[in-house]
């Protein structure tokens, strides 16, 4: 049986991680941890690049599903280096746009959960 795998999804999703690693814990990658904002970066980044997909036999992986993917990687328009900075250009770019139009909602949803964690103790009188 096969199954088809989005390759270029797999990629984003790995180097969203990475280039979210780079920034400061908040507010982006508090931000960025949010579902909500995640996906919408995800789209961002997704609809600004082409989608390759491969064909994935269930079973171990063979010379021949090598050979495919290898092939897969030779037909991409750039380099190996110069895909991975543009898409990490995209993804900065994703970031900065997200954080620009839906700052009022981050900061919200932010300080939410920030004002729930420090508020005071009662206990004590």
């Amino acid at each position: 049986m096969r199954t088809v795998v989005n390759l270029t999804q797999q990629s984003v999703l790995g180097e969203i991680e990475n280039v979210l690693d780079t920034y400061p814990y908040h507010p982006y990658q508090q931000a960025f941890a949010l579902p909500d904002l995640r996906q919408e970066l995800i789209t961002f980044v997704l609809s600004r690049i082409p989608s390759f997909y491969s064909p994935v036999l269930e079973e171990q992986p063979t010379l021949q599903n090598c050979e495919q993917e290898s092939q897969l990687i030779h037909k991409l328009p750039r380099s190996p280096l110069e895909q991975q900075l543009h898409l990490q250009r995209l993804i900065h770019q994703g970031i900065y746009s997200i954080f620009q139009e839906k700052s009022e909602w981050i900061s919200h949803h932010l300080c939410q959960s920030v004002v729930a964690a420090c508020e005071p103790s009662h206990w004590f009188g």
